[in-house]
């Protein structure tokens, strides 16, 4: 090394004429940056409308013209340079892009297997094959299979021990495919209560309607009846000798209820056709299989039938009605009807649900329905399971969800209860939970319930709940902290935490007993605000971020909305949102009217011409996270799938100058032309939710906040405009 340092000195040493001359030297003039990207232009093709008066002048409605092929090949042309224009725009991004969708692609687990779900003498699972597509639906019997642990163990199914095949294919996904042009998507399957055969619909993609199909498991055939298309309700009848199930017409409406004898070669029974256009049928089964519930509603009325599940062609009782659209739901226990709903009581409207009974004997006549809980404004029961032996209930205080039991059956002829009364157990849960979801929980005679918690904090975890005793098992988690995905059947921790719990043999890994629940509070916040609106409502509003990251007032945020349906806004722990947070970003998400989770007021006072209320509350959320210092100023992004989509888009609208981006997944943002000149067939539930452009006030109401008919032209983010206010 001495010796080659030594050369090379004396090489330089002998030349020490500098390789470019500075006289001749000239520095390049700075170069400009490239010119940014032109968005393409669509073509223009005006057209006309007018409604109530007032008149309007759409340059794009060819877009929607789907049957016209010209307009299609432009709409291809036109995609094509979208993708283009994105590319050049996001050029600079490239690496970043790869580093991103590298981490996120590591936490995503491919894995589309299921853990085991007893039901009577099986286990029934789903596990995925190497190689393959789609997964198996298989069972493996309980009796002989006490230490089975996961889908995974034994391998395949087989018994190195007895040289015996222990499990049972009953489905493959993969064959399924190839029955239907390459795609399965399974809608609805539902094993009989013998165990002998599998209902089941898979999407028809070249005839866009669900399939019937019904499998024999002892011999692994498909039966030749029943078969029908445009199914979009089934349920067994007759200990699984009957399958009753429901048909759509061309528009999608369920209107029709056969009943099929399995087996028979005689014709399908029709039991029920309603022609009125608004009105939809619905049918579910009980939890013990005794009888079929009927449902039908519009948006005027709603009426629920019984049919004796024993004895299917025996006609229907009518033993529920009531004059708006309600939400219904009637399970049998012993000798009595529990019905759990949210219609209006004594003609009165009521916020929330709320549990029935009544004995199942009586004549429409004389059938009386009673309260089971008495009224309590601190303490709401969101939804209801039953077994045997136990009735679980989900409740909610003020924004605390909590999982209880109460033994069956309950006493008679007491009137109403105070849920005290019934001495509830409430179950172990972990913090932040935002929503609790009930499994399939078949097995009605079982005192073990399957619930799945999510919380904003945690992987979603699939949780066996035993309500004889409030021992608990994780049955299936993702532990983000090993970067791996454990499957467990019958090993989490439950009781004492003392116990050290059990590994499944597919994922040795270390679980802590001081972190059960597997969730990442350690390292990442979870922060509930109250921000009033406009009108001085109070908006819940729920902030995550990483408590090592985050920076006052120089964090970038995601602000994620829905409101609408009613239904609860998905603060699911999402694993791909890990890379923002490790990079200091917030993710908040804003429980704007017109969503669920705090009673059907907050739902209606967001739907119609109440819809304003949602993007306000959401624009008042955006302000909050930015006047608070929670997010830096010009960080801000929305964040909004279909209907969220039309939130996000109107409040961006509205007050551009609020937000820096916008992820908009499927977004409705055209409701005034989707509504008049609906595409799709839409429901009476669509139409409740954003209006009807026949009636007035709701057309102005719609035209005023739609995001389509109100861009403004000549503005970007980030620039100062007057809001909704």
């Amino acid at each position: 090394m001495r010796h080659l340092l030594v050369t090379l000195r004396r090489r330089y040493c002998n030349h020490p004429k500098p390789l470019i001359q500075r006289a001749h030297y000239k520095p390049q003039k700075p170069q400009p940056p490239p010119a940014p990207p032109s968005p393409p232009k669509p073509p223009k093709k005006p057209a006309k409308f007018s409604l109530h008066g007032e008149s309007w002048e759409d340059p794009y409605s060819w877009m929607s013209q789907l049957n016209d092929k010209v307009a299609m090949r432009h709409m291809d042309v036109y995609m094509e340079q979208e993708e283009k224009y994105i590319e050049a725009v996001m050029s600079d991004t490239e690496r970043l892009q790869s580093k991103l969708q590298s981490e996120m692609a590591s936490r995503f687990s491919f894995d589309l297997s299921t853990p085991p779900l007893r039901w009577g003498p099986w286990l029934y699972y789903r596990r995925a094959e190497e190689g393959k597509q789609y997964p198996v639906l298989c069972r493996r019997l309980a009796s002989l299979n006490e230490e089975f642990i996961s889908h995974k163990s034994p391998s395949a199914g087989f018994d190195f021990t007895s040289g015996q095949r222990i499990e049972q294919k009953l489905l493959d996904y993969n064959q399924e495919a190839e029955r239907f042009g390459g795609y399965a998507y399974e809608e609805l399957s539902e094993v009989s209560p013998d165990h002998r055969y599998l209902a089941y619909t898979m999407y028809d993609k070249d005839n866009d309607y669900f399939k019937l199909s019904v499998r024999d498991l002892n011999f692994g055939t498909l039966c030749s009846k029943p078969q029908a298309d445009r199914v979009s309700n089934i349920a067994w009848a007759k200990n699984g000798q009957a399958l009753l199930y429901v048909v759509t017409n061309h528009d999608k409406r369920p209107y029709r209820l056969y009943c099929s004898m399995v087996g028979s070669d005689e014709d399908d029974i029709l039991l029920l056709e309603d022609p009125q256009e608004n009105v939809y049928v619905n049918i579910r089964h009980t939890k013990d299989f005794q009888f079929v519930t009927v449902n039908t509603f519009s948006t005027t009325s709603s009426k629920i039938f019984l049919i004796n599940a024993a004895d299917p062609l025996s006609g229907m009782t009518l033993v529920w009605e009531c004059e708006t659209r309600a939400h219904c739901m009637v399970e049998h226990h012993q000798g009595f009807l529990y019905l759990f709903t949210d219609a209006a009581k004594e003609g009165q409207p009521v916020d929330n649900h709320y549990l029935l009974r009544s004995p199942v004997d009586p004549s429409p006549s004389l059938r009386k329905w009673e309260s089971v809980f008495a009224d309590d404004d601190e303490l709401i029961v969101e939804d209801v399971d039953f077994s045997y032996s136990h009735l679980a209930l989900i409740v909610r205080e003020n924004r605390v969800f909590k999982l209880c039991s109460v033994s069956l059956p309950l006493p008679s002829g007491k009137g109403s209860f105070h849920l005290k009364e019934l001495y509830p157990q409430f179950l172990p849960l972990p913090s932040n939970v935002t929503q609790i979801s009930p499994g399939p929980n078949y097995d009605y005679l079982s005192s073990t319930m399957r619930f799945t918690i999510s919380s904003p904090v945690m992987p979603d975890a699939v949780v066996d709940y035993d309500l004889s005793n409030g021992k608990w098992n994780i049955v299936q988690q993702q532990n983000l902290l090993h970067e791996r995905t454990r499957v467990l059947y019958g090993s989490a921790s439950s009781g004492s935490r003392g116990e050290k719990s059990p590994l499944s043999r597919v994922d040795e890994v270390n679980i802590a007993n001081d972190n059960p629940w597997n969730d990442l509070v350690e390292y990442y916040g979870c922060d509930q605000y109250s921000v009033p609106s406009d009108d001085g409502v109070v908006v819940p509003l729920t902030i995550v971020y990483s408590h090592h990251r985050r920076k006052e007032d120089q964090s970038p945020g995601l602000l994620h909305g829905h409101g609408a349906y009613g239904e609860i806004l998905d603060k699911r722990w999402r694993n791909e949102l890990k890379s923002l947070l490790d990079r200091g970003w917030v993710i908040a998400y804003a429980d704007v009217r017109g969503g669920g989770g705090f009673g059907k007021k907050w739902h209606h006072d967001g739907q119609r011409s109440n819809k304003i209320n949602s993007i306000r509350d959401y624009i008042c959320c955006a302000k909050f996270l930015v006047d608070n210092k929670i997010v830096q100023e010009n960080k801000l992004s929305g964040w909004g799938y279909s209907a969220g989509g039309l939130l996000v888009a109107a409040a961006i609208n509205s007050c551009p100058d609020l937000f820096r981006a916008a992820v908009l997944k499927v977004p409705f943002l055209d409701p005034t032309n989707t509504l008049l000149y609906p595409i799709l067939p839409l429901t009476p539930v669509d139409y409740e939710e954003f209006g009807y452009p026949g009636d007035v006030e709701d057309f102005q109401a719609m035209r005023a906040y739609s995001p389509y008919d109100n861009i403004q032209k000549g503005l970007e983010f980030g620039k100062q405009q007057n809001g909704l206010h």
